[in-house]
């Protein structure tokens, strides 16, 4: 491809007791007449942990290294600087994340690429798994995967798959086990990889799904080498426990269409799936709290029957009351337990639900946190299914950490219902609670976690530590739990002896391998506890995972690989055919991330510039015009006006309010960008007006990431930094940049923002006579590329960022002969409209253009999510 051949491509992947070593050695060679880029693009499972990468290009070693972040980043620096390529690792696609590296090479040189990486196997429906993305991107003359497995137990099952097998591939993946042992090969040739006959394009694109499981003669296996031991606990042939199960759903206005439909075809199969022993209910919240019972239900074929019913006309409007939502759940949950309704010895599980961020009733997320982790009281799971990319994921995560759970996030493509009812099934049968595993105190130090609230079939509870005395070769374990008929009580020992003779086949061995396991689940859990702490606790949270990532070399959230290579003696031929292309962000923001790690070629350093041109230079009008049609603005008295760009059509209206009140337009948690605005009235009332005119008077426009204010009069331009002001006039014409923000006051005309996200907003100025009796200055606010902001943007202007769909039908002449009325169906509501038009001043502020739309009455009604009064704040900021 483009000159550049990759000749071997080999995976060598080596499991032993569930913790995997792998190995991707890749070798391409320049077949052109000039130096050419190389790529080196692979993608990891999310759960894996970088330990090794280097590059060999003619015969010279360039090895990657792995360091704090802060250190990290200043050797990247310093090597771009110098005209050096360098480069880091980020998170893609739902299970993996990508390791992406390029580098020039002379033509006919060859370079190898190698990287390690390791990762611990879950154990999910009774068997391990692990997936190996296979994605060459070009046909490869020596292609091969090699997966060694070897267990203690035995290994009683083990298959293997491909997502791209065609029938030329069926017979390729070869697979056999016995005893301990088991071996996984694939080793396609040329023909084989070809999508047809001639062709050379690669049919490679795709997983490799390797399963397996043991034999369990016991509920668990002890394993000590080297003053480290893991023990593995997985007792099968339990009776289930029954569940009482609380449903907490969100069904506000952003859930409606698809979302909504999944969220209600998952909910009806999960139905299906409850067994009769178990109880359950239904909460659902928007702007109210509805519950379809008002106690826990026993789980019969006719509640099951009618619950169904109540699922099939769930309807999705209002707004987001999660705190509602949550805390009427876990008060049934609680009067339940108080009242016996339910038996002792079950597991009690909230499965939370929600697309938003809360926006009505108790909406700041800290005083949610605390106030159910005090509920709960650590009585039950509580876990939080984020659907979309607009979800606060942070506080869900955190809020169901805190309370023994997980969050996991639930993505919007068409699959979502498969998911949802997925991760019911890995939590739908309980069988012990409460599990305590107790080791000595005295001979045991830095022991992972080794108590959890539940144990699921299929599962796997897995824990590790180290020996006080490296050199003791003996341990028991007292193993405790709750049963669905009793309690789960005995004492297993484990003989260093034993997993040596465990492990007669050294080959399969890689290194240290239960040392690296335990490092591995410490620094895991220990990233998982900083999620929710905080100062001191944070900080030695993190000085632990850090000191562990960097001795047994795994790039993780606190470290990153740099890899550092010198160009070729600086000449142009090195980049020849190398493509332009500017990466426009921000150096710290990357490496601040949790998820940033390491690869790219060249990043521009930022460039921070202020030049305010003097009041006498003529004015640079910002060419926002040439922007895409698809906006939003409010302006005027003040009249909304929506742009749906799928119907060529705007959907329009008006909302009356008293002056001095202050609006909600924009809100999005994701990227901390809020836009109010507080309204004024005319000088003096006009006693023939039904309705008093009011308009904006004041705007503030907040990005709380960059720590940024911006209040707009239309008399003054106020910018806060931190705690740093600075002000202009509408005489000023300003151009200001800074990382992640551009401003340009346009002097006496608008002013422009944009921010880093790409959004942009514009603040037109209308002035009127100054002797004028009644009217007053007042400011217009316009939204361009707000798809920029997240899914989770709400707002009177916000929650139409997304695609809006509306019918119109039975147009019929209105009370005014030039406005139609007709029929608009949208949101699942049936309204009244007349055909109208608003006027749009961004180009020409003085008279505007005429935008026809239809007009929605009643501020709004049945078109924005609740009612307008939902929307009033109690200040600018």
């Amino acid at each position: 491809v483009n000159g550049i051949e990759i000749y071997s491509m080999k995976i060598d992947s080596k499991v032993t007791s569930r913790f995997a070593h792998n190995v991707i050695t890749s070798r391409a060679v320049n077949r052109g007449n000039v130096s050419k880029e190389v790529f080196f693009d692979v993608e990891l499972p999310k759960t894996a942990f970088i330990t090794n990468f280097s590059m060999t290009i003619d015969g010279v070693t360039y090895p990657g290294t792995i360091k704090e972040k802060e250190a990290a980043k200043k050797q990247y620096e310093k090597a771009v600087s110098r005209g050096q390529t360098a480069g880091l690792v980020k998170a893609s696609g739902r299970k993996t994340e990508k390791f992406t590296v390029s580098v020039n090479i002379k033509a006919a040189s060859k370079v190898t690429f190698e990287l390690t990486y390791e990762e611990l196997l879950k154990r999910q429906f009774g068997k391990y798994e692990m997936f190996i993305k296979v994605k060459p991107k070009q046909l490869v003359k020596d292609f091969e995967i090699e997966v060694d497995i070897l267990e203690p137990q035995d290994i009683t099952e083990l298959e293997a798959e491909g997502t791209f097998i065609t029938n030329e591939l069926q017979n390729t993946i070869k697979k056999t086990f016995a005893g301990k042992k088991g071996h996984v090969s694939f080793k396609p040739t040329l023909d084989q990889q070809r999508t047809c006959a001639n062709c050379s394009q690669s049919v490679l694109d795709g997983d490799l799904i390797v399963k397996y499981d043991v034999k369990r003669t016991t509920p668990d296996n002890l394993q000590i080498v080297n003053g480290y031991f893991v023990h593995f606990f997985a007792p099968t042939n339990l009776p289930k426990l029954s569940k009482n199960i609380i449903f907490v759903l969100d069904t506000s206005g952003s859930m409606y269409g698809r979302e909504m439909e999944q969220t209600k075809e998952a909910m009806l199969k999960i139905l299906d799936d409850i067994k009769e022993d178990d109880f359950f209910n239904l909460i659902l919240f928007d702007s109210e709290i509805s519950t379809w019972k008002e106690t826990l239900i026993k789980a019969t074929p006719e509640n099951l029957d009618e619950a169904r019913k109540f699922v099939r006309h769930i309807s999705a409007q209002g707004m987001t009351n999660l705190h509602g939502g949550l805390m009427r759940g876990i008060d049934i949950l609680n009067a339940a337990h108080e009242e016996n309704l339910v038996p002792r010895r079950s597991a009690s599980i909230i499965i939370m639900l929600t697309d938003g961020h809360p926006n009505v009733g108790v909406s700041n997320i800290q005083e949610i946190e605390k106030a159910v982790k005090k509920a709960i009281d650590g009585r039950y799971t509580l876990y939080n299914l984020g659907f979309g990319s607009g979800v606060d994921y942070g506080f869900l995560e955190r809020m169901a950490l805190e309370n023994k759970g997980l969050a996991r996030r639930i993505y919007p493509d068409s699959d979502a219902a498969l998911q949802l009812q997925g991760f019911y099934d890995e939590v739908s049968n309980p069988m012990l609670i409460d599990v305590e595993l107790n080791y000595p105190e005295n001979e045991i130090s830095d022991l992972t976690t080794n108590s959890f609230k539940h144990f699921y079939d299929g599962s796997e509870i897995v824990v590790a530590g180290r020996f006080v005395d490296s050199n003791q070769n003996h341990l028991s374990v007292d193993v405790r739990g709750e049963g669905a008929d009793s309690a789960l009580s005995y004492t297993t020992q484990q003989d260093a002896e034993q997993t040596a003779q465990g492990f007669q086949e050294q080959h399969y061995i890689f290194g240290e391998y239960i040392e690296r396991l335990w490092a591995y689940l410490t620094i895991e859990q220990l990233l998982e506890k900083r999620i929710t702490a905080t100062g001191e606790e944070k900080e030695n949270l993190t000085a632990q995972a850090l000191a562990l990532s960097l001795k047994y070399k795994f790039v993780t959230p606190l470290t990153s690989m740099v890899v550092t290579k010198p160009e070729e003696n600086g000449n142009e031929e090195g980049i020849a055919d190398k493509p332009t292309e500017v990466l426009n962000m921000n150096l710290q923001n990357l490496f601040s991330k949790p998820d940033a790690c390491v690869v790219y070629a060249k990043l521009l350093p930022i460039v921070k510039l202020i030049s305010i041109k003097p009041s006498f230079t003529s004015p640079v009008y910002h060419t926002y015009a040439s922007q895409p049609t698809w906006y939003t603005s409010v302006d005027g008295d003040p009249h909304f006006i929506i742009s749906v760009p799928q119907k060529k059509d705007a959907i329009c209206f008006n909302i009356n309010e008293n002056p001095g009140m202050i609006l909600n337009l924009i809100n999005d948690p994701v990227t901390g960008i809020t836009v109010n605005g507080e309204l004024i009235g005319d000088k003096r009332a006009n006693s023939d007006a039904k309705v008093q005119n009011s308009y904006f008077g004041k705007l503030g426009i907040a990005n709380k990431l960059l720590d940024f204010k911006l209040t707009v009069t239309p008399e003054t331009i106020t910018i806060q930094n931190g705690d740093e002001k600075t002000g202009f006039t509408w005489l000023d014409s300003v151009t200001l940049q800074q990382a992640g923000l551009t401003l340009i006051i346009n002097r006496k005309k608008n002013l422009v923002l944009s921010m880093g996200s790409g959004v942009s907003f514009v603040v037109v100025l209308h002035q009127v006579w100054k002797k004028h009796p009644l009217h007053q200055d007042f400011l217009g606010l316009y939204t361009l590329e707000s798809d920029k902001l997240s899914e989770q943007t709400h707002g009177l202007l916000g929650q139409f960022f997304r695609p809006i769909d509306f019918t119109i039908l039975e147009i019929h002449p209105g009370s005014d002969p030039k406005k139609p009325d007709a029929t608009m169906i949208v949101k699942n509501n049936e309204l009244t409209v007349t055909r109208g038009w608003q006027k749009d001043y961004r180009r020409d502020p003085k008279h505007g253009v005429d935008i026809p739309c239809w007009f929605v009455h009643d501020n709004g009604a049945g078109l924005i999510d609740g009612v307008h009064t939902d929307y009033i704040v109690s200040s600018l900021f």
